[in-house]
């Protein structure tokens, strides 16, 4: 009785099949229209970002120019002290840097643990030729530095194919003659202070950025449709404009001799000798920080606010609250998702923001995106990568935070 109920197509297939076969076909045709992008997406940005962080922790230099000590790290654990053997491939290494001119990488990895180690590398190699059994009286002889338990506790660590070496010294530590994690002196501490000052300094150019968009976009949603659009074609306007045309704008503006301090020289507001410095510091990297990244919460906060209905406010009022009162008790609240997209996007772009400090911070308005491109132009990959991930595990967390809060399906960016 159920296969004469059975409802078929015309060519006699059941029609379940059909619709089945239908929706896999659906899927084949969405599928291919997609894969083109997301080949794409991971060709050039899933797989350069995966090699890049992969090397934070993957270093192989030091045992490629040393493998004998590695060889006896490897076969002696760590609490083993070193003997006339250790020495003995210590000076096989040394003669070996010095042939093949590898003591400069070699000592290079060790120094970025251990700094001073580069030239305790270079300058043994070069002796390396004249050292005689007993390999440690000559090794000692030439550089008593070779008895110091942290450069051997170093050693072992970068003859390991994978070392967590560069998290240590992004975290401002350093490993101890016993080999224990401790803190780098005072002197010496940089990562840590300059990704707090990266994070507060993003976070103070986000307020900025949202005292200074909510009133733009409340005047556009709330004006007439062809002002609204004039409005909007302003806000844009940036975004056609060459980066680097807008940030040399600024100089021009706020450098000491720039139109800002002209204009309050000339009002009397400050003394000519006595000019504000707001260019090559602070100053000036949030001040131009903030006038590029505010497209990004105005759009935001203006494809929310366009759609509260007026008559809500106007309904709080009737009921007898004041103006204040509907504003923070209807109308703010209405305009969270666009508040904190808008501040979710401002603060990510602004943690990782390059090229504006680089041209108006000098050097005492630096952000730790800037300390990773001078490693990667010295070509120390390894620790430009741990630093790099620490920041992307620092964006990942904002992310998943604003997701446990606001949530991201309520996400509103234009």
């Amino acid at each position: 009785m159920a296969a004469l109920l059975e409802v078929t197509t015309a060519d006699g297939r059941p029609l379940r099949v059909a619709l089945d076969a239908a929706r896999g076909r659906a899927r084949l045709r969405a599928m291919a229209l997609v894969a083109p992008l997301l080949i794409f997406i991971v060709i050039t940005f899933v797989v350069p970002i995966g090699q890049v962080l992969f090397r934070s922790i993957n270093n192989e230099g030091f045992a490629q120019t040393a493998p004998n000590l590695t060889a006896w790290f490897d076969a002696n654990p760590t609490n083993v002290a070193p003997d006339e053997t250790a020495y003995t491939a210590l000076a096989a290494d040394l003669e070996l840097m010095r042939r093949n001119r590898t003591a400069g990488a070699a000592g290079t990895r060790i120094n970025d643990v251990l700094p001073g180690s580069r030239s305790l590398f270079t300058s043994s190699a070069r002796a390396a030729a004249d050292f005689a059994a007993p390999f440690k009286d000559a090794v000692l002889a030439k550089d008593a530095r070779w008895a110091d338990p942290r450069v051997w506790h170093a050693m072992r660590t970068a003859s390991n194919r994978y070392s967590l070496d560069y998290y240590i010294i992004a975290a401002d530590r350093q490993r101890d003659a016993d080999g224990r994690i401790v803190s780098v002196p005072p002197e010496r501490r940089l990562y840590v202070g300059l990704f707090a000052k990266t994070l507060w300094q993003s976070a103070f150019i986000t307020l900025l950025c949202l005292a200074l968009a909510f009133p733009i976009a409340h005047l556009i949603a709330t004006v007439r449709q062809s002002t609204a659009n004039l409005l909007l074609i302003l806000v844009l306007l940036p975004f056609w404009t060459s980066l680097l045309v807008r940030t040399s704008s600024w100089i021009v503006l706020l450098q000491g001799q720039g139109v800002v301090n002209n204009v309050l020289v000339a009002m009397g507001l400050i003394d000519t000798d006595h000019r504000l410095k707001l260019i090559y510091n602070n100053v000036g990297t949030i001040i131009v920080m903030t006038h590029v990244l505010l497209p990004f919460i105005v759009l935001p906060l203006y494809s929310v606010m366009r759609m509260i209905n007026p008559a809500y406010v106007r309904a709080a009022r009737s009921l007898g609250a004041s103006s204040w009162t509907a504003f923070r008790r209807v109308y703010l609240p209405l305009t969270l998702p666009g508040v904190a997209a808008g501040s979710l996007l401002v603060f990510i772009l602004a943690v990782g923001y390059y090229i504006t400090p680089a041209l108006v911070g000098g050097a005492d308005g630096q952000l730790i995106s800037n300390m990773i491109q001078y490693h990667l132009g010295a070509s120390n990959w390894s620790l430009a990568a741990a630093l790099a991930f620490i920041l992307l595990a620092g964006v990942i967390v904002l992310y998943w935070i604003y997701d446990r809060l606001v949530g991201v399906d309520k996400l509103k960016l234009g």
